[in-house]
């Protein structure tokens, strides 16, 4: 178990970036080594865009976007359908709505603060949501390179796949990420940066854990 020398024996590993990055497969095999609970933040918006979907309203509908958030409980977080393409775009635009971060805190920092504490994976879990995390990570990619994974990540399920236009989907849901007034998507300050470009998923996996095992002292891994 890491040391955890800021929350009074819970520990709370922060793992942030963007899409295809590889920061969901990273956080799951953490959370599996230091014997923590995995939530998937991504999930929450992901349930609010489905919500909003299935009730024939609009992702940009503010009001209807905020009601989901807080209707949304752990039920709605096996929903197979959680996992589509349409609820990923959707799911990117109720991101940026304040009202909708907002709703969804109490439930993020609720489940991390629950012994012995949590792995969580976001856009900006070290930056707001628990910027005292024990440990932060920001694993990122070079956009061309994570096209490609989600490429191939749909062509695994039988999806047709366009790669200019995951390039482009891609590029979107950067720009709305980085970009929004409330909780933009950047590294903490005081985040280990982890550079996957061309790293499988056993390289990353051993220089996150030897980041977090070092101490979660700022450096380029």
């Amino acid at each position: 178990m890491p040391e955890d020398r800021r929350r009074g024996g819970v520990t709370v590993i922060a793992v942030d970036g963007p899409a295809a990055a590889g920061k969901g497969t990273l956080a799951r095999r953490l959370a599996a080594h230091f014997g923590l609970r995995h939530l998937d933040s991504g999930m929450l918006y992901r349930a609010v865009a489905l919500r909003l979907l299935r009730a024939g309203a609009e992702p940009t509908d503010s009001d209807a976007a905020a009601a989901a958030a807080r209707a949304v409980t752990r039920v709605d977080l096996t929903d197979p359908a959680l996992r589509s393409e349409e609820v990923g775009r959707a799911a990117s635009v109720v991101a940026a709505i304040p009202a909708v971060r907002e709703a969804l805190l109490d439930y993020q920092r609720v489940f991390a603060r629950t012994p012995p504490g949590a792995v969580i994976d976001g856009r900006d879990i070290g930056t707001v949501v628990f910027p005292d995390a024990t440990h932060k990570l920001f694993v990122t990619a070079t956009r061309e390179a994570r096209a490609r994974r989600r490429a191939a990540e749909l062509a695994a399920k039988g999806v047709a796949v366009d790669l200019d236009a995951v390039r482009r989907d891609m590029a979107e849901r950067d720009a709305r990420d980085a970009g929004r007034a409330i909780a933009p998507m950047v590294p903490a300050a005081d985040a280990v940066v982890l550079e996957t470009s061309d790293l499988d998923i056993e390289a990353a996996y051993r220089a996150a854990l030897a980041a977090i095992e070092a101490g979660g002292e700022r450096r380029r891994a």
